[in-house]
């Protein structure tokens, strides 16, 4: 992984526009969305593949594909290939929790991908294919660790490796450094399966089931120390 020292150096704006109307769904696709609407965000290597995935679910509002994790403001998608930004390629997952919830959305995550395969899915070799979950609310964080910890049995049990998937709060907690800022991605990228329905996806059912129903409300924790996002 490239350090803030090393990483590009990037831009005080965006280099390009974001287009306003998810191209699938209708929704904003930036915001705003509707009252309660939560936001998680997910890597899981090519992130044209893996949006589609989540614009698919039950109850998600809006979807949008990015960059985060890294050091480089504003980048470009030529840019955060190199791998000197120190982004992953991430997607936006703006949901009504009345409809659905994070850890159902985490059970797409788990069974559409290879969490155990660091820095790669398949042929996409490199940190911006690396596997993550990026939390904004108490009930995301424990469905994060309650899947993880249920998915790895599921491996586990199938004679299958370690998740290297990482876990981190979008915005800086108690010291820690967020995952945030979201850098939206340039607008060839927004739901483009949908514009390219024959285009290059490597994401699909790895054969697996994640199991669901882990996560009890009345153990979540008071709060968590995370900020909502800002971009």
């Amino acid at each position: 992984m490239v350090s803030a020292a090393e990483a590009l150096p990037g831009r005080s704006r965006p280099a390009f526009a974001v287009p306003a109307t998810h191209e699938v769904l209708g929704t904003p696709l930036a915001g705003p969305w509707p009252a309660g609407t939560e936001v998680l965000y997910v890597a899981m290597g090519c992130f044209w593949g893996a949006e589609r995935i989540f614009w698919r679910q039950p109850g998600v509002v809006s979807t949008a594909v990015g960059y985060l994790g890294g050091y480089t403001p504003h980048p470009t998608y030529e840019e955060v290939c190199t791998g000197l930004t120190g982004h992953t390629e991430a997607v936006q997952v703006a949901y009504d929790p009345t409809q659905t919830s994070a850890e159902l959305l985490l059970k797409a995550f788990w069974e559409n991908h290879d969490p155990t395969t660091p820095n790669r899915q398949g042929n996409d070799i490199g940190t911006q294919y690396r596997s993550g979950i990026y939390v904004t609310t108490p009930a995301q964080e424990q469905a994060a660790r309650a899947t993880k910890a249920a998915f790895q049995q599921v491996l586990t049990d199938h004679g299958h490796g370690t998740i290297s998937t990482e876990i981190r709060p979008f915005a800086d907690a108690d010291g820690e450094r967020g995952a945030g800022p979201f850098y939206y991605a340039e607008d060839y990228h927004q739901q483009y399966l949908h514009k390219n329905p024959n285009g290059y996806c490597n994401h699909g059912p790895n054969g697996l089931t994640c199991p669901v129903g882990l996560v009890r409300q009345d153990q979540l924790p008071a709060q968590l120390d995370v900020a909502p996002p800002t971009d």
